[in-house]
Order: structure tokens, then C-alpha cells, then sequence
């Protein structure tokens, strides 16, 4: 049995039948919420595999105080628990080591507007840093660190969701629509930007990454560069590999990278450290992230539908709070108290 499966305990026998369309992160998510309150749960993405979506392509950052930089107070409000949330559906595979912000020489002064526009972070001189992570020594003379914050690895946590919940005997379908002959009493549907054009307001927002792959440089958590026109984040993954995120263009092309992010996105992580310029590209990828016009994710219906949508840059960490919602709604419609899902 998986870890999750472990986790994946009801709290009632027997409940309404629902039917949740997309395997993407916000679809898993709710998938596992709703059978921890009872409900029986079946699941269908029309991808070959879990995790083909913009979901495969994110830097799993648990980071609500540095996302409050850019996004509105509900991110941080609905973002802070999402690290609880993760390690309790799945113990073991979030980190808890904080985040690093940093800037070069020049660009010094985009850490103090960062600094004011958040909370919750603590300034490091150069030794601080070394402390941390040895291998920026000589790199950066200050920097912020945002303590609480976490990562985890997000094709391996859509993973073990979907295996945690076929271990519970959940029925998931891949490369199919999966609702035929079936008389389900909700539908929630989570399939993401496909909704673009029949949502209200509902926009894309594309999101270009590379992997690269060094032997020679060590990171023990997420470091965000600073840049006036490009701030990356670089997310340490297993086996010398690591994520390089992300371009934010408004568009809907979910075509591959383009020339211009690639060299955009190679040049940042050099200046981080010029081991990169020796690394190899193990992968690039696009995504498109919907997103409502003020970058707030939105549980909406029509009839016995439930739209969970808009999560924009923040699907990881704002998936809980989406979920807990459609649990909260489902449940109120039965007239059952709502139960505490960890």
C-alpha cells in the first residue's frame, strides 16, 4: 500500500457518487479531499498519464510570503496551510527549508522592494548565506530568507496521489473521458485551461521551464533571482537536476519553448552561478496556466457542476484551499458537518 493510500482513511462508508474530470493537480486534490469526507470518487483525465498538464511543469514552491510580492492577501491567507496540507496527504515528501532570495550587483535594490512588498523574512549577510548554501559562496553579499516556507516535487506528489487513491480502490481513467453510463450526483470539473473560452473571464497565462542537470553545483532549497524584467526561480530536484522557472506571457499557445524564454531563462540561471553554463538540458516544457482576471483561483457551479479553476502560477499551493472549498460545499448540500481531512 502507498503512503497515501495510508492516509486515504474514510470518514463515512458510504456517500455521493462524484465525478471529478482532470488529474492535474487542482482534480487530484479534490479527489482525495472529497473521499477523506466519505464521498466515492471517480476521476478521468483524457492524457495518456498523471501529471501531463501545465501540473508537470511547476516548481512545486509552497512560497505564500514570497508570492504575496506580486498576488493579492488571499494567496498568502489560503496559501499558508498548503504545507500542512501536503505533508498530511503525503508524509515525507515536502521540504521544509525555506526559501532564498537573491539578487546580483546590480539589481541589489530589487531586494529591498521585495522586502517591502512581503513578510515573514529575515535578512542574511554573505556568511548567512554560505551557511546555507555553501555553494553561492562569493555570489551574493545579502539576501532575504523566507523561513517557513517549502517545495516539494510535484510530478512525484501527482504521483503518489493517484497511486494513494487507485491503492483505495478509486476508479482513475487516463486517455478517456470516463463518464459515460454513469449517474453521478456531482461533477467537479478541474480540467484547467480547456475551460479557456467557456468560463467567464477565465484567460491563459503561459509558462515556459527547462531542467538542467550539474554535478557541479548544490542547492538545498528554492532560489529566486531577482531581475527587473527577469526573475527566475531555481528549485533543486533529485539526482543533480534542477528547475528552472518560469516565463509569465500572456497567451494561450501551449506550444514548445521559445528561442527568446530559452536564452532569457539560461542567462538568469548563469548569473546565478556560471556552473549552469556547463550543465546539461535534460528538458524543456510549456504550460498554460488559467488564470481570472485577478489571478484568484474560483469554485463556481451551473447545476450539479463544480468549476475549480483560475489557479494561475499558484496550483500547488492553493489546490488545498480549492479542495477544502468543494468539501465544504458538497458537504453542506448533504446537511453533514463539515470533518477535519488530514
Amino acid at each position: 500500500m502507498s503512503i497515501a493510500a495510508k492516509n486515504l482513511t474514510p470518514s463515512v462508508t458510504a456517500g455521493p457518487l462524484i465525478f471529478v474530470k482532470g488529474a492535474g493537480v487542482a482534480g487530484l486534490t479534490v479527489a482525495w479531499q472529497l473521499y477523506r469526507h466519505g464521498f466515492r470518487v471517480s476521476v478521468a483525465d483524457q492524457a495518456g498519464e498523471v501529471g501531463a498538464g501545465a501540473s508537470g511543469f511547476a516548481g512545486g514552491m509552497l512560497a505564500p510570503w514570497c508570492e504575496r510580492e506580486s498576488a493579492e492577501e488571499p494567496v498568502l491567507t489560503l496559501g499558508r496551510l498548503a504545507a500542512d496540507w501536503w505533508e498530511a496527504a503525503l508524509p515525507g515528501h515536502v521540504k521544509r527549508r525555506g526559501t532564498l532570495v537573491v539578487a546580483g550587483g546590480r539589481d541589489a535594490g530589487e531586494l529591498d522592494r521585495f522586502s517591502r512588498r512581503t513578510s515573514g523574512w529575515e535578512w542574511l549577510d554573505e556568511a548567512a548565506i554560505v551557511a546555507l548554501e555553501p555553494d553561492l559562496a562569493g555570489r551574493f553579499r545579502r539576501a532575504l530568507f523566507f523561513r517557513q516556507e517549502a517545495h516539494l516535487d510535484p510530478r512525484q506528489a501527482l504521483s503518489a496521489l493517484a497511486a494513494g487513491l487507485e491503492d483505495a480502490r478509486m476508479r482513475l481513467t487516463f486517455g478517456e473521458p470516463g463518464e459515460a453510463d454513469v449517474d453521478y450526483n456531482w461533477v467537479i470539473d478541474c480540467t484547467g485551461a480547456a475551460q479557456i473560452g467557456r468560463l467567464p473571464g477565465l484567460r491563459g497565462v503561459r509558462g515556459e521551464m527547462l531542467c538542467l542537470e550539474t554535478s557541479e553545483l548544490s542547492l538545498s532549497r528554492p532560489v529566486r533571482l531577482l531581475h527587473p524584467r527577469h526573475p527566475i526561480y531555481i528549485v533543486p530536484r533529485e539526482k543533480n537536476r534542477f528547475m528552472v522557472g518560469a516565463t509569465m506571457i500572456e497567451s494561450d499557445d501551449a506550444g514548445p519553448v521559445t528561442a527568446r524564454s530559452l536564452m532569457e531563462l539560461l542567462n538568469a540561471a548563469y548569473a546565478m552561478h556560471p556552473a549552469f553554463g556547463e550543465a546539461r538540458v535534460t528538458e524543456t516544457g510549456a504550460g498554460v496556466r488559467p488564470a481570472y482576471p485577478d489571478n484568484l483561483p474560483r469554485v463556481t457551479q451551473e447545476g450539479s457542476t463544480l468549476h475549480v479553476n483560475g489557479l494561475y502560477r499558484h496550483g500547488f499551493l492553493l489546490a488545498p484551499a480549492m479542495a477544502g472549498d468543494v468539501a465544504r460545499r458538497l458537504l453542506t448540500e448533504q446537511g453533514q458537518p463539515e470533518r477535519r481531512a488530514s
